[in-house]
């Protein structure tokens, strides 16, 4: 398992530069920020020296190793639209968007086992069917659309729901609902495609034979069997969850590390927006390597191969 992890944290070593190589070099893209942050009249020398006192006045190769200096040192600068450090904009953001999907992959996996395991349990019934259908749809829904038309439905016409905040357990439907209804379309299709194979497995009919309760075959043989399909799938989930939020907040106004991007974006705030993609990277990363060591908690022949 050590070995496993150690060559898992190697390899993420050179995406992870890639990553903050592409943000660096594309953020310097959007235009130059003093056309944002002085005066449309200011001189030569005013735009001189603000450049100079954020750096900009140097060569992009030496402003990139001068930032690699200060990440080593976990300094990631300062914001140019609050003179605040760039890693606590960050920090105060993040567990809005960890929080907003937490909730969203607990209920997303409870009710896809749920359901997936009672659409197995009798393939080819009106359950099954109904609950195909359902999921299917589900994950072919594009989250924007979902979320504008869930504005424009529960918010704007019926006036149920918030359009935007935190505050209360209504503005938590819409962003929720949105993130779920992809990952719960997918994660039944999973779920039940493994209970499938898993209940006609010959373990669990030498379960049955020996006359083992069928919630314990359902649940305790066959349902603990097809969970290494099903947990691989929602990691992967869950990191989309991570990284596509920035359309669900954008939309809610959620003030989460999507949102906060999408500002820095359009504010040219460098330093916030290379913050906020570097931890962004580095949760995914530990969340593939989460999802890597429960696989292998659950399939011997992966600990086994990551023995060899």
């Amino acid at each position: 398992m050590v070995t496993m992890l150690r060559r898992r944290a190697v390899s993420s070593v050179i995406p992870l530069l890639v990553v903050v190589l592409g943000v660096f070099f594309l953020a310097r893209l959007t235009g130059d920020p003093a056309n944002l942050y002085l005066p449309l009249s200011a001189t030569p020398e005013m735009r001189a020296e603000f450049a100079a006192r954020n750096g900009f006045d140097q060569p992009l190769i030496t402003q990139f190793g001068d930032y690699l200096a200060q990440v080593a040192h976990l300094d990631f600068g300062e914001s140019l639209r609050t003179a605040q450090p760039a890693g606590e904009a960050v920090l105060r953001a993040f567990p809005a968007t960890l929080q907003l999907a937490g909730w969203t992959m607990l209920l997303a996996i409870v009710g896809a086992v749920v359901i997936g395991s009672l659409a197995a349990y009798r393939p080819n019934s009106v359950t099954d069917r109904v609950a195909s259908f359902l999921s299917s749809t589900a994950a072919s829904v594009p989250d924007f659309w979902f979320a504008i038309m869930g504005v424009l439905v529960f918010a704007v016409t019926l006036g149920w729901l918030p359009t935007s905040g935190t505050s209360g357990a209504a503005a938590w439907v819409l962003p929720v609902a949105t993130l779920l209804i992809r990952p719960f379309g997918v994660l039944v299709q999973v779920v039940r495609g493994a209970m499938v194979s898993a209940l006609s497995a010959p373990y669990v009919k030498v379960a049955r034979a020996k006359g083992a309760r069928e919630s314990r075959v359902v649940f305790g043989h066959a349902l603990r069997n097809a969970a290494a399909p099903a947990l691989t799938v929602a990691g992967d989930l869950a990191v989309g969850l991570v990284n596509g939020a920035v359309v669900v907040e954008t939309i809610f106004g959620w003030p989460g590390i999507g949102k906060l991007m999408i500002d820095s974006v359009l504010q040219r705030d460098f330093a916030v927006l290379q913050a906020a993609v570097l931890l962004t990277a580095l949760v995914i990363f530990a969340l593939n390597i989460l999802v890597d060591v429960c696989h292998a908690l659950l399939d011997p022949r992966v600990r086994q191969r990551a023995a060899a």
